[in-house]
């Protein structure tokens, strides 16, 4: 059983979001919070496999409430819920932290899948999901103001067929099956490329990736 926590200002939201959820017989919503710091409380108390988290909210927000959850030990997998205006939000929300989102008018069947993808150790980073989102994410490095271009070790073939699959959302162990590979080695893989490009997880992986281009290549 996949454990969901939902986090957003507006009851309504938050009460549809458990009655479709809890349609599937795999994912329980085990708590709810309408702000940051109720969710971070939330979020100690009942250990969620998933957080679905909202943006703008008051008090402490979306983007201040996964900085938070990054200062901790093995926080939970964060899966934005977000609007088209949001666009500029969704790309520091993901630089936070946050292992993907949805716009909230995702039919339940997609919902399912991104909890599923995120329970399973993947994430959605979807740079096409609008043409501001994807400018903000295409921009080199050395056109952004105050930012380095920072040289990184060349990536084999089959390393950059791996960050292709990272960024497409899937988890290791589709990876290996779609690559015929042990879980093992895409696990060793995929370590490879954190270490090349500098970062620390799979997210900032794909964002680093984005800025360099390697993935329109």
């Amino acid at each position: 059983m996949i454990r969901v926590c939902v986090v957003d200002d507006q009851t309504l939201v938050r009460q549809g979001l458990r009655q479709l959820l809890e349609l599937t017989d795999d994912i329980e919503v085990v708590a709810e919070a309408g702000d940051g710091d109720a969710a971070l409380a939330a979020i100690d108390a009942h250990a969620p496999d998933v957080v679905l988290l909202d943006l703008q909210m008051p008090g402490r927000d979306g983007i201040g409430t996964l900085q938070e959850l990054a200062t901790r030990p093995s926080p939970p997998p964060v899966l934005v819920l977000t609007t088209f205006d949001d666009d500029e939000l969704v790309l520091r929300a993901l630089k936070a932290g946050a292992k993907g989102y949805l716009l909230k008018d995702v039919t339940l069947e997609q919902l399912v899948d991104a909890v599923r993808t995120l329970a399973d150790g993947g994430n959605l980073v979807q740079p096409a999901i609008t043409e501001r989102l994807v400018q903000a994410l295409s921009t080199p490095v050395t056109d952004r103001p105050g930012e380095r271009f920072q040289r990184h070790e060349p990536l084999t073939p089959r390393e950059l067929e791996i960050l292709r699959l990272l960024a497409g959302g899937y988890a290791n162990r589709e990876i290996a099956e779609a690559l015929h590979l042990a879980p093992g080695t895409v696990k060793n893989h995929v370590s490879s490329v954190l270490t090349k490009l500098g970062v620390r997880d799979r997210t900032r992986a794909v964002l680093r990736a984005l800025d360099l281009g390697l993935l329109t290549r």
